[in-house]
């Protein structure tokens, strides 16, 4: 019997794992695949340094701007060096196997090659994890379950908390990591808005690496067709111009669901179960990004955990704590508000956000208005929803 068994080591179970077993208690964390890479943009906010502070030391290239792009491309390009902390780009491969080892370096028992299919059951309460391996079945049990295995969870529907995903909730996005001569600027970050409901971006890892994808949003993944989107992002003639080469190595290409529309707020919590990560809804409805959300809710359910345990309650109401977490609040606020702009911003085939940057670029204000919106999370005053939409 362990003090806690979480289902899946991405940054939110193994941030968890680690905070647990830091603080003595015993932590199986199920993981289907260590080699797994989830497919993923890969960028992180310099709030990743306050949770893991030896990031500082892997020598990643620093990230210091920002250059969006509308469906037209109208630009907006933003610098925050010498202003504010440096982000990083990351392979997930090798970021999710860090953060990884760093909850084992803790005392968390990785077990690796396990595919949690279902919840032991007594007594009509879950009181374990059913996980598949090459050897069979076995039962992980636990006093508190911790769901963390992402979009494609077999546990969250089964937990009687949420149902399945449907395709209107979504972002779909396809991406690659690719390697050779470029043009990019190796301190900033590209994003281009498209048209369709939807964005592509180009990320830089390193000297030579890069990560490019697009994605399609909400409804209009019924109606684009997301390899053929993909394929005429990396085409299009704005997107070659920082690729002078013909050929690129393609050391990786993957497709994945997200959520698209914040965090499942009523999903959250129950009896002796949490639900954390991309499985709950950690994922920015504007840019996508999830990893420090996610490892902002796997700190919050493993303090929330702690008190549970030390208790000796590990009841719904208690670990309603966990929802009620200030940091928590604060990303299903700002969460809200994104999906609020989501379709403000796509409205009329995009014209609202170019017609914002526009006037971005006559008026000085203006321009540090929309910068705060996408890169601070502050909401645009009324005067400039009013200007943009008259």
């Amino acid at each position: 019997m362990f003090d806690v068994v979480i289902s899946g080591a991405g940054p939110a179970g193994s941030r968890c794992a680690q905070i647990l077993a830091e603080n003595g208690f015993d932590v199986a964390l199920l993981e289907k695949d260590v080699n797994w890479r989830k497919p993923c943009g890969g960028a992180v906010s310099s709030r990743i340094f306050k949770y893991y502070p030896q990031l500082r030391k892997l020598k990643y290239t620093p990230i210091t701007g920002m250059t969006i792009y509308s469906g037209d491309y109208h630009e907006i390009s933003y610098s925050w060096k010498d202003v504010r902390d440096y982000s990083i780009n990351v392979d997930r491969l090798e970021f999710d196997n860090f953060i990884r080892t760093t909850a084992i370096d803790a005392g968390a028992q990785l077990f690796d090659k396990n595919l949690s299919v279902d919840f032991v059951t007594k007594n009509k309460k879950k009181i374990g994890i059913i996980a598949k391996s090459s050897g069979g079945t076995k039962e992980y049990l636990g006093k508190i379950l911790i769901i963390a295995d992402g979009m494609s969870s077999k546990l969250a529907p089964k937990s009687g908390l949420k149902g399945k995903w449907k395709i209107n909730e979504l972002g779909l996005c396809k991406c690659a990591i690719m390697e050779g001569e470029n043009s990019l600027d190796k301190h900033s970050m590209s994003m281009f808005f498209r048209a369709y409901k939807g964005y592509g971006w180009i990320f830089p890892i390193d000297e030579k690496r890069f990560n490019i994808g697009c994605g399609t949003w909400l409804e209009e993944n019924l109606t684009t067709n997301l390899n053929q989107a993909y394929e005429e992002f990396l085409n299009d003639p704005h997107i070659k111009k920082f690729f002078p080469k013909v050929q690129y190595k393609e050391i990786w290409k993957g497709a994945y669901p997200i959520p698209a529309l914040g965090v499942k707020e009523k999903c959250l919590y129950g009896e002796n179960i949490m639900i954390i990560g991309d499985a709950a809804g950690f994922v920015s409805p504007i840019s996508g990004e999830g990893i420090h959300p996610s490892v902002v809710s796997g700190q919050a359910s493993a303090e929330v955990a702690i008190n549970a345990l030390e208790n000796d309650d590990v009841s719904k109401q208690s670990l309603k704590k966990y929802k009620q977490y200030p940091n928590i609040k604060k990303i299903i606020r700002n969460f809200k508000m994104k999906v609020s702009m989501v379709e403000f911003l796509f409205d009329n085939n995009g014209q609202n956000l170019s017609k914002m940057f526009e006037l971005a670029g006559t008026d000085d204000k203006i321009r540090e208005e929309v910068i705060n919106m996408f890169l601070f999370s502050i909401p645009p005053s009324k005067e400039l929803l009013l200007k943009i939409k008259f």
